[in-house]
């Protein structure tokens, strides 16, 4: 795992009011990352991760740097951002379109001149065609620090371009931008119903016994959290309870059972990956279908484990698709996820779950160019035409773009006033067709919906 200080530094500057904190909200909340005060720092210096087509940088947040301070505190502030100014691998200096170039941005322009890191220049707030073309301007026009690039934070206009140039100069900088895995620990959870070889599997994917192994039921009580490192990445597998049909917990007297199931379903809504576990020697129960269902809401990325295997008798080439065809047919909720057959008591086929692993979870920040959606939902338009759900008349498509990552979001907006105008028989086919062309093994799809009046969301 390659330390945190590797991972390039961008750190946004600019006075006050120019949108500094619009943008990096922008930069890292639409990549799900978390956003937190760094201690022992003022308020207004914030850091965290921001994920771009699977690499992440260090996004920084000042507070202004305004010339004539009035306080002590703001005084303060403007300290703590020159200190960021001094780690940070690029800059990204914030003035205002719409307010144009003020006698602070001049001042702190010649102050950037001398700093150790290259600037881009970000003219924000440039929320229409008028606004953006300001940029011809004189002042503009002779702006010293390179030309700036107009986005508007608030609208998302430019965002993405303007990502693509931080990213490639730090490419250029020799400073690149780091994998996702080689910063995160990936959080795995073990799932699958009583006695189908959970703990069994987590020792020999840890290759020593760690968690307990017994033929009886319930053995484990809650999550058991180990981290493992492997080829640099490092993973942090769960151990969970085992979840028997829900009906026969609430009527259990176990309120032990019923907690170690409460966290287990909690472990599963916070993991990146849920490895879902089945007995292969027996058929497909309530239990494994009830699973599963909770698997699909969660938004997990899944990787189906039929354990066991090696207990199958007589097996020949075509043993494996039969079983596959199997499973299918009786989880289609899980239609995205890969099947991995394995035995936890061999070893069969159990170390190559982590390159599985791996290439799911790459997959949760695939990202689609807003000129890829267009040309997708055109062509998707043309091989199927949206189906009418309720009302007269068949829905027509306004626009299709990606909204989020980890996991993938998309947002499907149509000309009628309700969202179910639209047959969700085609988010079905969308998905699919999604499937086919790019890469979004393992993880869901989720699709919202906009009519006029109202959306919807649907997983996939």
């Amino acid at each position: 795992m390659k330390p945190q200080a590797l991972v390039p530094k961008v750190v946004i500057v600019g006075r006050t009011n120019v949108g500094k904190s619009s943008l990096f909200n922008k930069l890292v909340e639409e990549q799900k990352s978390l956003v937190s005060a760094i201690a022992g720092t003022t308020r207004d210096r914030y850091e965290a991760d921001c994920i771009w087509r699977g690499e992440v940088i260090r996004v920084i947040d000042t507070g202004g740097l305004d010339v004539n301070y009035r306080d002590l505190i703001e005084k303060h502030i403007a300290e703590q951002a020159r200190l960021a100014i001094q780690e940070a691998d690029l800059i990204l200096f914030v003035t205002d379109l719409m307010a144009g170039i003020q006698p602070e941005d001049r001042e702190l322009a010649k102050e950037l001149q001398n700093a150790k890191a290259p600037v881009i220049t970000v003219a924000n707030k440039a929320d229409n065609q008028k606004l953006m073309g300001k940029l011809h301007e004189k002042d503009w026009m002779n702006w010293p620090i390179g030309t700036p690039r107009a986005i508007s934070a608030a609208r998302s206009l430019g965002v993405g371009d303007l990502l693509d140039e931080i990213y490639e100069k730090l490419h250029e900088l020799n400073k690149p931008p780091v994998e996702v895995r080689e910063v995160t620990s990936l959080r795995v959870s073990v799932i699958g119903r009583p006695n189908v070889g959970k703990s069994s599997l987590l020792n020999s994917l840890l290759g020593e016994h760690r968690f307990i192994e017994a033929d009886r039921e319930h053995t484990t009580r809650e999550p058991n959290d180990t981290v493992i490192t492997v080829d640099g990445q490092n993973y942090t597998l769960v151990d969970t309870a085992g979840i028997r049909k829900m009906a026969r917990v609430n009527a259990g007297k176990s309120k032990l059972e019923q907690a170690g199931v409460d966290r287990t379903v909690r472990a599963m809504k916070r993991s990146d990956i849920v490895l879902f576990v089945i007995d292969i020697t027996q058929r497909i129960r309530m239990q494994d279908k009830y699973l599963a269902g909770k698997i699909a809401d969660a938004g997990a990325s899944c990787i189906i484990i039929p354990n066991k295997w090696d207990l199958i008798p007589d097996k020949d080439s075509n043993t494996i698709n039969e079983y596959e065809k199997y499973l299918r047919a009786h989880l289609p909720m899980l239609s995205y996820a890969p099947i991995v057959f394995v035995s936890a008591k061999t070893g069969q086929r159990v170390q190559v779950l982590f390159d599985v692993i791996d290439k799911v979870y790459q997959s949760r920040f695939t990202q689609l160019e807003k000129n890829e959606c267009y040309d997708f939902i055109a062509q998707a338009i043309v091989k199927h035409k949206p189906s009418r759900g309720k009302g007269v008349a068949h829905p027509k498509i306004t626009f299709f773009r990606q909204i989020g990552i980890n996991p993938p979001l998309f947002k499907l907006g149509i000309k009628q006033r309700r969202y179910d105008a639209l047959n969700p028989s085609y988010l079905r086919f969308l998905e699919n067709q999604l499937r086919k062309h790019y890469d979004f093994k393992g993880t869901p799809i989720r699709i919202s919906v906009t009519g006029r009046t109202k959306s919807h969301t649907t997983t996939g």
